[in-house]
Parts: structure tokens; sequence; C-alpha cells
């Protein structure tokens, strides 16, 4: 993983890490084991999974819109844009040649 120049967004994808990893822990603890349907851990259990979701969800959607605003497009390197195919790089070329554009398009 590439380091992150925003200590925010490290901090949310440690967190992200530690979260996944303690929700797939109690998770598998509670179906492991088993549960007493009445008992008053459950509603804890439920409780601190319910917790866990909601941080795990507030932490992607962080780093989602951290990286829609910072990272660039993956097709503008050189590598990638040296395989492709230039013959057809213009999207509109075949319906060009097949008549005039649809009176909708502008």
């Amino acid at each position: 993983m590439v380091a992150d120049s925003d200590s925010n967004i490290a901090w949310h994808r440690v967190q992200l890490k530690k979260n996944r990893a303690e929700l797939k822990a109690l998770e598998t603890a509670r179906f492991t084991m088993g549960e007493i349907a009445s008992s008053k851990r459950n509603g804890q259990t439920l409780k601190a999974i319910a917790d866990l979701k909601r941080k795990i969800v507030q932490s992607e959607r962080s780093i989602a819109d951290y990286e829609k605003r910072t990272r660039r497009p993956l097709t503008t390197d050189l590598q990638s844009l040296s395989n492709g195919s230039w013959s057809n790089w213009d999207s509109y070329t075949s319906q060009r040649k097949a008549g005039p554009r649809s009176p909708g398009r502008g």
C-alpha cells in the first residue's frame, strides 16, 4: 500500500483494518460458541457489531471521497497509453462514418 500524505486518511485505513478484524472475530465467536437467545450478552454483542459496521462504513466513505479527489485515472500513465490501440481513439469515429449524428446530441 502506498503511504498517504493525508494523516486523516491513513488513520481511517488503519481503523478500517482494525474494525474489520474485530468484526470478524466477534461474528466468528458468536457463531462458534453460540448464544442463549435471552442473554444480556447477546444484546451487547449485537450492539457492538452494529457499532463496528457503522464505523467501517464511515471509514470506507472517507477513504472513497479522498480517492475520488486525489487519484488520477489509471489509463493516463505511460504504460497504459502505450499499450492501447490508437487507430480508433475517438469513440464517435464509427458513428461519423455511418452517418450524421442523431438530432438530440447537440
